[in-house]
């Protein structure tokens, strides 16, 4: 038969309570022991019964991630930070992928299964700032992502505008005047890529260059073959441009095989710069220069303050958070041409 609280505390010749309170890392406890019951366990085999303790504390010590999509980069690196935060708290991630997907989106936020975790980290891309509503949840959850702001949960994201501004303003310092933009979204206001858009052209109206929207690329979906798309488009208008800038890393290593492979060099020709800062960009040829937006900052932040809300900051008011960015300068776009 499985061991039981009450074996480990006759073998260490403790209380039941003083067992629970080692298992459970009360500190204060005498080390010699916490090392005689650590000494019980190990010889008895006892597991602690997740479940009665999960009953007792009405915690699961599980909680829900939703991100769009796995299968692009940065949503996957994203999952594996804030696993490892999470684990780091004592706390286990159940992943949930959307598809970015508006209807899949509302349906998780009222899903049952949520019951089995202690709160969400939520990043939409299918919902707007409409759905602002449907935000107002009975649990704990922290809102990722440029969908929706000014809502009733903790909110932590990047500096979108002011990160696209500092990488375009790289691209004019060094030397770059026409430069093309590959992944904007055709009519969209609030997102990713309309923040990003706008800090594109703050920087160009700094700077006195006029915004010409025959070197801007239209896309939908941000991966590779949507870069390597509209890239090809781009060059066949026949325009002149010696920068591109992609809104994403992916489009931008898209982009850039596509301008490898029609004879243009990298960055002689034209300087590549991304936003992202995915691991796989430092190891592109040549290397992809690109905005870190903050991602492990993100991650760290989301998980910290899911549980502090977790743990009773329930009434307190919602905070927007916001990542710092740098720019991580390789060989596609150097500083100074």
């Amino acid at each position: 038969m499985a061991a039981t609280l009450h074996d480990v505390a006759r073998l260490a010749g403790v209380s039941i309570k003083t067992v629970s309170n080692v298992i459970n890392d009360y500190p204060h406890i005498r080390p010699t022991t916490r090392e005689r019951v650590e000494a019980a366990i190990s010889e008895l085999g006892y597991t602690p019964n997740l479940t009665a303790r999960n009953l007792r504390s009405g915690r699961t010590g599980a909680i829900a991630l939703a991100v769009p999509d796995l299968s692009l980069a940065y949503f996957a690196e994203l999952a594996a930070e804030v696993i490892a935060a999470a684990e780091a708290a004592g706390v286990v991630v159940l992943v949930e992928q959307t598809g970015g997907d508006r209807d899949r989106e509302l349906e998780l936020l009222r899903s049952p299964r949520l019951k089995l975790t202690d709160g969400l980290i939520f990043s939409p891309l299918g919902m707007g700032q409409d759905d602002v509503a449907a935000l107002d949840v009975a649990y704990p959850m922290v809102l990722l992502g440029e969908r929706i702001f000014d809502g009733p949960t903790d909110h932590v994201t990047m500096r979108n505008i002011d990160a696209a501004r500092a990488a375009t303003e790289f691209l004019i310092a060094a030397g770059r005047r026409r430069i093309a933009v590959v992944g904007a979204h055709e009519g969209e206001l609030i997102g990713s890529a309309a923040l990003r858009l706008r800090g594109y052209v703050e920087a160009l109206e700094a700077a006195g260059i006029p915004y010409d929207d025959d070197i801007v690329g239209y896309t939908t979906l941000w991966h590779r073959a949507n870069g390597a798309e509209t890239m090809r488009e781009i060059l066949a208008r026949g325009v002149d441009f010696d920068a591109v800038f992609g809104l994403n890393d992916t489009l931008a290593l898209g982009a850039m095989r596509v301008l490898q492979v029609e004879g243009r060099r990298v960055p002689d020709d034209v300087a590549v710069l991304g936003f992202d800062g995915l691991d796989e960009a430092e190891y592109s040829i040549p290397s992809l220069t690109t905005v870190d937006p903050g991602r492990d900052w993100i991650a760290k932040t989301a998980v910290a303050t899911l549980l502090e809300r977790i743990a009773g900051r329930a009434d307190a008011e919602p905070r927007t958070l916001l990542a710092d960015f740098q720019i991580l300068q390789r060989e596609s776009a150097p500083a100074v041409r």
